[in-house]
């Protein structure tokens, strides 16, 4: 009988915990404004260390206000708001890292290294836990850090106001009801702003130029910060070639030609907090081809290639959707084959359920072979994920593949919409 009353009981706070978790109001626990958490990784690719910078009040949240549990959780990394020493969760979102990307380096399998990193939640009006989590090898999510943030804190830093001018590129839409990008120029100078203007608006052409982004053009907001570089151009090391720019984008990323990010973590996100953003997209004034998306952290493309429109929606299609590359080469072994990854768009048949299995036919061979007849059918098609064996995507092409079908498949475009959703519903 006890043990009767025990397992009701459960189901009683279970319910009531959901329930919580539903009715969530933003007003009753958040203000207008933003908070953002500075932190510190160091470690190597065998082991990770957190440690807490500091903590700032910036003007505005642009995020989501009714959908504020990330229940996708997509990326490595994630991290929740709850009232204090409880299980209520009041905000949380998934994201990744460039220090995550980092340890998978040659690199990190010599020496250790640091990385300044942050998260934004929307600023509570009373005391709350935050828990940082990490997926392990099994890919859960596993707890690393909780601190506690007491909103009346005199510690919390109000952020800057910066001498610089904000360019309205397009929307005008509720940030509560939009995607709000927030652009910066890296290599602009200060006789260069011009052309970051006119890239401002190739960069809308660019995005609305694909599917599903068109569709949903009335729910996007893109906003630009006019900060100039001492510099023209990007600093290129393996050429010799140094700039002093803004926002110190380089080539040579890991050690890779084309990845073209920044580690300057602090100053990104301290001009991207001039405004309410969602997604943080930085411009690259060069004409070498190359860029970088990270899941809701930030992206970067050169602007001056032939290829850049097809560069800045592919990144942006890992940074705002967490699509997967659906390329694949020898010798990679990125993914473990013996879990479901979390991104949308590839998988290792393990949880193929949770993936595109709904929009398969029946008619449809799985795996799919990658022949003509098939060419436009979505199925599961061996190579993925920069590896030839054991992951597939949904699409013989698609723009996380290749530029020669110059569009996303449905799968793709599936998880696409689901974002758009999610920051403006």
């Amino acid at each position: 009988m006890k043990r009767t009353l025990f397992i009701l009981s459960s189901i009683v706070l279970i319910i009531t915990g959901l329930k919580a978790k539903a009715q969530v109001k933003y007003d009753k626990y958040f203000t207008d404004s933003q908070l953002r958490i500075d932190y510190y990784l160091y470690g190597n690719s065998d082991c990770v260390s957190y440690a807490l910078d500091k903590l700032v009040m910036e003007p505005q949240w642009g995020g989501p206000r009714v959908q504020l549990i990330d229940e996708m959780k997509y990326g490595a990394y994630y991290f929740e708001v709850t009232l204090p020493d409880s299980d209520i969760v009041l905000y949380s979102h998934g994201y990744c890292l460039l220090f995550g990307e980092w340890q998978t380096s040659e690199e990190a399998l010599k020496i250790s290294k640091g990385f300044h990193e942050s998260v934004v939640m929307p600023f509570p009006n009373e005391t709350v836990d935050v828990i940082f989590y990490a997926r392990n090898e099994y890919g859960d999510f596993v707890e690393k850090m909780k601190i506690t943030v007491d909103p009346d804190d005199y510690f919390i830093k109000p952020a800057p106001q910066l001498p610089y001018a904000i360019y309205d590129v397009y929307g005008n839409y509720p940030v509560e009801n939009a995607v709000d990008i927030v652009l910066l120029p890296d290599g602009y100078t200060e006789q260069e702003m011009g052309k970051f203007v006119q890239d401002c608006h190739f960069f809308v052409e660019s995005l609305f130029k694909y599917e599903p982004f068109n569709r949903y053009k009335d729910r996007f907001n893109v906003r630009a910060v006019m900060v100039p570089s001492q510099e023209s151009d990007i600093t290129m090391p393996a050429d010799g070639f140094y700039r002093n720019t803004a926002l110190s984008c380089s080539f040579w990323t890991f050690n890779s030609e084309r990845y073209c990010m920044t580690y300057d973590n602090e100053t990104m996100k301290t001009l991207a907090g001039q405004v309410p953003y969602d997604q943080i997209y930085i411009l690259a004034n060069t004409e070498k081809y190359g860029g970088g998306g990270i899941f809701n952290s930030y992206c970067v493309s050169t602007t001056g290639n032939r290829y850049s429109s097809d560069v800045i929606i592919h990144e942006f299609g890992h940074g705002f959707a967490g699509l997967a590359d659906e390329y694949a080469y020898d010798g990679s072994d990125n993914y473990s084959l013996d879990i479901e990854p979390w991104e949308p768009n590839i998988t290792t048949m393990k949880n193929f359920e949770a993936k595109w299995k709904d929009m398969l036919s029946n008619k449809t061979p799985v795996p799919t072979p990658a022949e003509k007849k098939y060419d436009k059918t979505v199925g599961v098609y061996e190579g993925a994920g920069y590896q030839l064996k054991g992951i597939y995507r949904p699409m013989i092409d698609c723009l996380m593949n290749s530029f020669d079908g110059d569009k996303f498949c449905p799968v793709c475009d599936r998880a696409i919409e689901r974002m758009i959703k999610y920051y403006s519903e």
